[in-house]
């Protein structure tokens, strides 16, 4: 997005989280729970990334321009290849933060538009994607905050899909 155009507006970069822990995102991240039927897609992270060899959501930095939910789709796009054209975004919750200069972190609930999986093509930031059925999510070893957050997520979900 914005990134090609003026690097200055790049989200790309760390932030101070909690204890001066780094966090990824000049402008804080977001990521999408994308919900087909029963099942919610999972990105296994590449081992080189932060955090790298566990489970969470696509998604990732926010540029200086983007709501949460444009850089959930967006980083949801390059990493899975799923468009946003096929996305209903139903919420938006913040799961992370706010930390110093007020970074959070933005989980967007949504669901694909045909009910059904879509089919996905990893990027070099996963090692591998996968629908998992609610049921199994908590049996992988998941990212920690994105653990703290599921049932919350999951509590949310069943809220708003009924």
């Amino acid at each position: 997005m914005c990134t090609r155009v003026n690097p200055e507006l790049s989200g790309d970069g760390w932030s101070q989280g909690p204890g001066g822990v780094p966090v990824w995102g000049k402008f804080g991240a977001a990521g999408l729970f994308l919900v087909a039927g029963d099942e919610v897609l999972l990105q296994h992270r590449a081992t080189w990334t932060n955090n790298g060899g566990t489970w969470g959501i696509p998604g990732g930095a926010r540029d200086k321009p983007e709501s949460p939910e444009q850089a959930a789709l967006r980083e949801t796009a390059e990493e899975t290849g799923i468009a946003a054209s096929d996305v209903e975004v139903l919420d938006a919750l913040v799961t992370s933060g706010p930390f110093e200069e007020g970074w959070t972190y933005t989980t967007v609930l949504a669901r694909t538009l045909s009910g059904r999986r879509l089919a996905v093509t990893a990027n070099e930031e996963s090692a591998e994607l996968r629908w998992v059925p609610f049921k199994q999510v908590e049996e992988l070893e998941l990212l920690a905050p994105f653990r703290e957050a599921l049932p919350r997520l999951l509590e949310r979900w069943e809220e708003i899909s009924s």
